[in-house]
């Protein structure tokens, strides 16, 4: 297809959008109504299908005009930050990174690594998505995030994945339970306790009944919940424990919880970083990128203490 648009049909879509009124965004783009709507049209005829439905009373996005405003969105804020950044080589880079990333890695790892990364490129601002990890998928793969940061997309043709880290799983439980002191447990060990797990449809019980799948052993999940953190609540109402990637436990010294490391077999998640095939990151970007392969590299690969270690403390 021949691109055959300027940006200004572009901003001219968005402007639209965002009044829901021709008028209103004529005058933001200091354009005549006839010209706004030779932009707009100019754009359709380039797409080729309606963008935007108008009448008298109502201006909307068609299906595709939906789809593809938050795509012209990201295009417009990568183009013009990145003209920013090459004229600001005193600063060294800038821009807006935009990606999508599991709660549990948003919520406990990103803040410190965010936080290095900034002091070193304060001109780049971010946007997080925390989504599931097959609604970050989808967001990678519709190109509304540069990538994502997620525990699965390697087996997808339009993704491409590269790891980061091991995330073991662990047991959750109240300082009161019986298995709180052991210094490892099999999985074998958790037979007959009532557990909480999350549900089917999540990334980390399908790596969870993989593996217990391979070793024979069945559990007993009398309570199943959608977010990790729900599942931690629960373990300090006393309701049972919980098996749960050791990022999600908690951080420092918990005064309710102690996590205990289950071996035999040892169960992870993988962690890494999801992209689209075939596309190039904006530079501010592919730096942020190599900072999160440079630390969490730091990590040996692995978030773990090992076997021996059932304190709740992060390396």
């Amino acid at each position: 297809m021949r691109i055959n648009f300027e940006l200004l049909d572009l901003h001219a879509f968005l402007a639209v959008l965002e009044h829901r009124s021709f008028n209103r965004a004529a005058v933001q783009l200091n354009l005549s109504q006839p010209a706004l709507s030779r932009r707009i049209k100019n754009l359709e005829d380039t797409i080729g299908a309606a963008l935007i439905e108008r009448s008298t009373r109502h201006v909307a996005p068609t299906r595709i005009g939906q789809t593809l405003q938050p795509l012209v969105q990201r295009l417009l804020e990568e183009f013009e930050e990145s003209i920013v950044s090459i004229s600001d080589l005193k600063r060294n880079l800038a821009g807006r990174v935009t990606i999508a990333s599991i709660p549990t890695a948003a919520f406990y790892f990103l803040p410190r690594v965010l936080q290095d990364f900034r002091a070193a490129y304060p001109g780049i601002h971010f946007r997080i998505h925390d989504l599931g990890a097959n609604e970050g998928l989808e967001a990678v793969s519709r190109g509304e995030v540069e990538f994502g940061i997620n525990i699965t997309g390697a087996g997808r043709a339009d993704l491409c994945f590269t790891p980061l880290m091991e995330d073991v799983f662990v047991l959750a439980c109240r300082r009161d339970h019986p298995l709180a002191q052991a210094a490892r447990l099999s999985w074998k060990d958790l037979t007959g306790y009532p557990l909480i797990g999350v549900s089917q449809s999540s990334g980390n019980r399908a790596v969870l009944d993989r593996a217990l799948a391979s070793a024979e052993v069945r559990l007993d999940w009398v309570y199943e919940v959608n977010h990790l953190s729900t599942s931690l609540g629960f373990v300090e109402a006393g309701l049972g424990a919980s098996v749960l990637p050791k990022l999600a436990t908690p951080q420092s010294e918990h005064p309710l919880i102690a996590t205990v490391p289950i071996v035999d077999p040892v169960v992870s998640r993988t962690l890494g970083i999801v992209e689209r095939q075939g596309v190039r990151l904006s530079p501010a970007a592919a730096r942020f990128k190599e900072t999160l392969v440079q630390r969490w590299g730091r990590h040996g690969g692995a978030l773990d203490e090992g076997p021996g270690d059932a304190g709740p403390k992060r390396s």
